[in-house]
């Protein structure tokens, strides 16, 4: 038999690392390929392709997500996750790869029927569709309930070593992970931030003002607390030390394409404040109370000085609340 040589999309998940074993045991040699963005949490990933012994392929996505989430052909899901688009484009993505290694296939960890939007029957077919790969495109744990493969019809890839799972239940996926000796996997939920309600807000009040072209900017997304004052100014305001070197290193490297304004306390410890552009006097003179709103002022007799200059007392965090995103 011909060797069978597939790309498996693996985010570290159990489906994913399962979706590997199954392909090996029909015997395809698989490697691994991830797609990086800063919508995606891909600490597992790594990790769960050097336990399976595959080889990891990381294919840069962002600047393939922001086009989708500015204009999904076929919507979103419950937050900002154009999911159906998503999934055919990474495929697509992984088809061309496929290409140019000479590869035979492209296979997902989908599962039929797991997930009511994104993985029914026909959104199964949109996304083979879409992609481009149509007989290409391998889902080794529900194949037996989809038509058979191009790789299965030759006869490079055994049909009956796969499987025929579905609906949302994991028994046997569970099942399978521990005759497979898989033990390191995260719960079925999260892994993408465009599914989350707060990180969706950030991320639709962004598009609304700034817009989604600073690709700095909304790398920016996934730190800090965020504001927007009432003549339309974006303050983006550090939680944590961490926030806060981030916001001054963002400051420094020059790549964003605005104005960029940096507030910090420099006699009390608080948040540093980055703001992408000052639409008006009154909007600066409330950042800066918001700076020192949330900074340790109590720790002070008299007013907090920024690096702009003094703010006098008082501070009312409180009427902040109606303006802030996240």
């Amino acid at each position: 038999m011909a060797v069978c040589r597939g790309l498996s999309l693996t985010s570290g998940g159990l489906d994913s690392q399962l979706a590997i074993k199954v392909l090996q045991r029909a015997g395809a040699e698989v490697e691994a390929v991830c797609f990086s963005s800063p919508f995606f949490d891909m600490s597992g990933t790594e990790r769960a392709a050097k336990t399976l012994g595959v080889a990891l392929r990381v294919v840069d996505f962002t600047d393939d997500i922001v086009s989708l989430i500015k204009s999904p052909a076929h919507g979103f899901g419950g937050a900002m996750n154009p999911c159906i688009d998503c999934h055919a484009l990474m495929i697509r993505r992984a088809g061309e790869l496929m290409e140019r290694l000479g590869y035979d296939f492209v296979a997902t960890g989908e599962v039929q029927g797991q997930r009511p939007m994104s993985q029914n029957r026909q959104a199964l077919g949109v996304v083979e569709k879409c992609s481009g790969l149509k007989g290409r495109l391998v889902r080794p744990l529900s194949a037996k309930l989809l038509e058979p493969t191009v790789p299965e019809i030759e006869g490079k890839l055994n049909r009956d070593m796969l499987l025929d799972i579905s609906g949302r239940g994991r028994e046997r996926q569970i099942a399978l992970a521990a005759e497979f000796g898989i033990a390191d996997y995260p719960s079925p939920a999260g892994g993408c931030k465009l599914t989350e309600e707060g990180f969706a807000r950030k991320l639709k009040d962004l598009m609304d003002h700034e817009g989604l072209d600073d690709r700095a900017l909304v790398e920016l997304l996934t730190r800090a607390r965020r504001f927007r004052l009432p003549d339309g100014t974006g303050v983006v305001l550090g939680r944590d030390r961490r926030d806060n070197a981030a916001l001054r290193e963002f400051k420094l490297s020059g790549g964003c394409l605005f104005p960029l304004e940096l507030l910090s306390p420099v006699n009390v410890p608080g948040p540093t404040a980055l703001i992408p552009e000052v639409k008006s006097e009154g909007d600066f003179a409330l950042a800066k109370e918001l700076v020192c709103a949330y900074s340790r002022y109590d720790r002070l007799e008299g007013d907090v000085a920024l690096n702009v200059g003094t703010v006098p007392r008082p501070y009312n965090r409180e009427k902040f609340r109606e303006w802030q995103i996240c």
